[in-house]
């Protein structure tokens, strides 16, 4: 009989990739969001029947445990980069992932995994680093042999990052960034999903994973890469913190003020706490080595997705061996 897992936040970025390859592997997925009419794409990953979108919200005892109803496994990829009337930090990974793994022990579900994010702390005076850090911690209460996955900054076709930067760089001359000289080490989505699927399958060690690219870059690096691979010119603007601050002040009290009906989408003051960090690896904990997985090289990537914000988009290629046959 084939194996059901429940995988909250199943059709978001990271949640679809495990989605696909669990339903590769052969396991009965149920995919729990809040929207599930928007979801139905994920239905494609697998056989008729075989990956169902179903209602549930985190926030509500109920919905989670209707969702893990009859379920060997679960995972939890729920988590928000800002805060937004009732999805608060604490809201969402904090106590959601508390919710989840308690009713998991109560429903007998060993098998759990927590996409967390590297820089989790529970010291932090970054509201998302310390609801990541309570949230590991709560899940590792109710569930001990849980594994907790925490990626650095996750890229891919889907991603917030490279998309949105690339969007910029057709804008202007300009690319302005925050903390431009803070490090990070990328890491391709499926190789996270990869690792989320040997946890299921009992190949991953209990207790937290570590997931780290094969290259450390600093943000001004990654968005010279980026710029190289849409083949378009542009000065990397160190933007101070200090001015950072100022700046999403400002975007936080008219999110704030009007109620949230103007969302502050551009730069929050926690999101410039964060870019104050590095982003990388700490060596502490097992990570890619440990499962056996080879971490996939942003370059290797980025040109599959990051085409269509080139000057030429698909024919920017075919113009380039243009000219070469000319010279």
């Amino acid at each position: 009989m084939q194996k059901l897992v429940t995988i909250f936040g199943g059709s978001g970025f990271v949640g679809r990739y495990i989605a696909r390859r669990m339903a590769k592997a052969g396991w009965r997925v149920r995919v729990a969001v809040r929207r599930p009419n928007e979801a139905h794409f994920v239905r494609m990953y697998g056989s008729v029947g075989q990956v169902e979108p179903v209602f549930s919200n985190i926030r509500d005892d109920a919905s989670v445990a209707a969702a893990l109803m009859g379920a060997d496994a679960a995972v939890n990829c729920v988590g928000i980069l800002a805060e937004g009337g009732r999805q608060t930090f604490d809201a969402v990974q904090s106590d959601g992932a508390e919710r989840v793994a308690r009713l998991c022990a109560a429903a007998g579900i060993r098998s759990l995994v927590q996409i967390s994010a590297i820089g989790a702390d529970s010291d932090s005076d970054s509201g998302y680093a310390r609801s990541k850090a309570e949230g590991e911690a709560a899940v590792l209460r109710h569930v001990p042999d849980a594994v907790i996955l925490r990626p650095s900054i996750v890229f891919g076709p889907e991603d917030e990052f490279f998309n949105r930067f690339a969007s910029m760089a057709r804008l202007g001359p300009v690319l302005p960034v925050v903390g431009p000289n803070t490090r990070f080490q990328p890491v391709y989505v499926d190789d996270v999903a990869h690792a989320a699927e040997l946890a299921l399958a009992g190949r991953a060690a209990p207790g937290i994973h570590e997931l780290g690219g094969p290259d450390i870059d600093t943000f001004r690096e990654l968005m010279q890469t980026m710029l190289r691979v849409i083949r378009r010119r542009a000065l990397v603007l160190g933007v101070p913190f200090w001015v950072a601050r100022v700046m999403a002040t400002v975007l936080d009290g008219l999110q704030f003020v009007t109620f949230g009906a103007l969302r502050n989408g551009l730069l929050t003051r926690d999101q410039v706490r964060n870019l104050a960090r590095d982003n990388v690896v700490g060596g502490d904990h097992p990570g890619f080595a440990e499962l056996g997985i080879e971490p996939t090289a942003m370059e290797a990537v980025l040109p599959d997705y990051l085409w269509r914000f080139r000057p030429s988009g698909q024919y920017a290629e075919i113009k380039e061996s243009a000219r070469n046959l000319r010279t």
